[in-house]
């Protein structure tokens, strides 16, 4: 995987300039950041590039279980979903708002496509982040590791109970377009 080699590289390459980082401190904070930034920008590009694939909402690990609406509602993810911060605001240009407004029949397969691809990239992102904990020995690599984790994981439920939505949006909408075609 990426990270396993980036790891890898990463600490041959401060190996080179003999900088420790076996004790913490402050430069295990700095592979820390350096580390969880190039991921960032790494897994942005990622996402931009899987938008070529298909993924089935319908097979694993994307299909929803029965038990997950309830899950949604006892953590109110619809009250807080909108409050949590969203690419398309921090860098509008290069990925755009997709939202229901206009002609969005024709982006509802995109957009379920896209739901899968952003749940892929941050949970990637949420097992990638453990990197920190070989990066920044000890308690503050794993409390890095763990707030990554948490911090990725409420963007993994938005796309999860999104998905259901559109897929039947998109479902419906393939209907009533057949419906139309027949008549």
């Amino acid at each position: 995987s990426f990270s396993v080699f980036f790891l890898l590289h990463c600490r041959r390459f401060f190996g080179i300039l003999n900088v420790t980082h076996s004790e913490g401190g402050i430069v295990g904070a700095l592979f820390c950041l350096f580390y969880l930034a190039t991921l960032g920008i790494v897994s942005f590009f990622l996402g931009r590039l899987l938008a070529f694939f298909r993924f089935d909402p319908q097979r694993f690990p994307f299909l929803t279980y029965p038990f997950e609406k309830k899950l949604y509602q006892k953590l109110r993810v619809r009250r807080w979903q909108a409050k949590v911060p969203d690419m398309s605001r921090i860098a509008g240009k290069l990925m755009p708002r997709k939202n229901l407004d206009g002609d969005f029949h024709t982006r509802l397969d995109d957009m379920v496509n896209e739901t899968c691809i952003a749940e892929l990239i941050h949970a990637i992102l949420c097992l990638a982040g453990f990197g920190c904990v070989f990066l920044w020995r000890g308690a503050p690599g794993w409390c890095v590791s763990f707030l990554y984790f948490f911090g990725n994981l409420p963007f993994i439920l938005i796309q999860r109970y999104n998905r259901p939505m559109l897929c039947a949006l998109a479902r419906s909408e393939k209907h009533g377009s057949r419906k139309k075609e027949q008549i």
